[in-house]
Parts: structure tokens; C-alpha cells; sequence
């Protein structure tokens, strides 16, 4: 572990354990959990990083530029959705013999209205919402204690990707599955990237996008 104050370790630790009581505790969960938890660890990190919140996220300047969010992670989130349908699902089916069940997605094809609200729902609850807790703040957390080692990369990519996975349990086994593997290629982009989460938030948000686009038109 590195040399920290007592700050930079009882605030993370209380902040984790507001997470996991949001995510685990008795309070019914709502659609706009991710958008609370991402409130609260904007102000746990105001308070850790003496009133710089974001940078320690991963949200830096230098990369909200048109050609990074709005070129290079839509590719990206291309590519990584061509591999989600065409061989990480497919895969996944084969191992376990249980689809994935999208029964909650019924409601998309051929609804504009619904899909516009998915649409929007998904961009604040996934693309910033998982983004700031599982790669911005969690991710990051575990680098500050732990180092960003390969060792300690593939735990911090385990952990918090199983954690990740777990938290998709509506999809079934095969769904949650599917979520641990693009979860772990997302943080190894969020590694390489240097820890750019604004790469990470538009990548998810477009990811998600296509995959509702997909309900939409009936192609999934």
C-alpha cells in the first residue's frame, strides 16, 4: 500500500461501504441508483481531494476534445460491439446453453417514444453512471492503494468486473457472463488510455446506443 493520509483512507472506505449498502442493502433500487451513487462519490472525492473532485476520476481536459469523443470512442465502441455479437455472446451461449434474456427489452422494437427514453436513461445510468463508479472511482481506488501492476491490474480487473457482472443479474448467468468479459475489455481500455474516463463514458453510452438500436429494429 502506498503512503496516504487518513483521509485518502477512511473517506474511500466509507464511501465503498455506501455503495454496497445502495447496491445490496434494503433499500429498493431504483433506475436513477447509478446517478446517486455517482453524486455521492463526487462529494467523497471533493472531500478527499480538497474541492478537485473530477481529475482524480479520470475526467482530464486535455482529452474532451470532438475527435476523442466524438471519432475515435465511437469506433471503438463499434469494434467492441461486433465482438459482443458476433463472438463473445455466441461463445458464452455455447458454455452455459442458456440464452441471454432480454425479455426486458421486449418493449423497444418499433417504440420511438420508449426507445428515445431508454436512450437517454442508458447515457446518464450506464455511460456516466457505471463509468464513475466502476472504472472512474472503484478502479481507481484500487490502483491508489494497490498500484497498477500486472498483478494487481488483473485483481483490480476481477474484482470489480465480477462486481460489474453481478450487478447485470436481470440478464440471467449467460448475460452476466457476457457483462464480466466487456466489462474487463473496457478497464484494460481505460488502463491503456491512461485512465481517460471521458473515453470511457462516450464508449459505453454508444455501445449501449447500438445495442438498443438493435431492440429497436427488431435485430436482436
Amino acid at each position: 500500500m502506498r503512503k496516504m493520509t487518513l483521509r485518502q483512507i477512511i473517506i474511500p472506505l466509507v464511501t465503498l461501504a455506501i455503495i454496497c449498502f445502495m447496491y445490496f442493502g434494503p433499500i429498493t433500487r431504483t433506475p436513477f441508483e447509478n446517478i446517486i451513487i455517482s453524486i455521492i462519490i463526487i462529494i467523497a472525492n471533493y472531500l478527499e481531494y480538497e474541492g478537485k473532485p473530477f481529475s482524480a476520476l479520470g475526467f482530464k481536459r486535455a482529452k474532451f476534445n470532438a475527435k476523442n469523443l466524438l471519432v475515435h470512442a465511437p469506433l471503438v465502441a463499434l469494434g467492441l460491439f461486433i465482438f459482443y455479437v458476433f463472438a463473445v455472446v455466441p461463445a458464452i451461449e455455447i458454455l452455459t446453453g442458456i440464452p441471454i434474456d432480454y425479455s426486458s427489452m421486449s418493449q423497444l422494437e418499433g417504440n420511438l417514444e420508449v426507445t428515445i427514453v431508454w436512450l437517454l436513461i442508458v447515457w446518464a445510468t450506464a455511460g456516466f453512471g457505471e463509468e464513475i463508479i466502476f472504472r472512474g472511482y472503484l478502479m481507481r481506488q484500487f490502483v491508489k492503494f494497490f498500484g497498477d501492476s500486472k498483478s494487481s491490474l488483473a485483481i483490480n480487473i476481477l474484482i470489480i468486473c465480477g462486481f460489474f457482472g453481478y450487478m447485470h443479474m436481470q440478464q440471467g448467468i449467460t448475460g452476466q457472463l457476457v457483462v464480466v468479459i466487456i466489462g474487463a475489455l473496457l478497464s484494460i481500455i481505460f488502463y491503456m488510455r491512461k485512465y481517460d474516463l471521458w473515453f470511457m463514458i462516450m464508449i459505453h453510452g454508444f455501445f449501449n446506443t447500438l445495442g438498443i438500436l438493435s431492440f429497436y429494429f427488431g435485430l436482436a
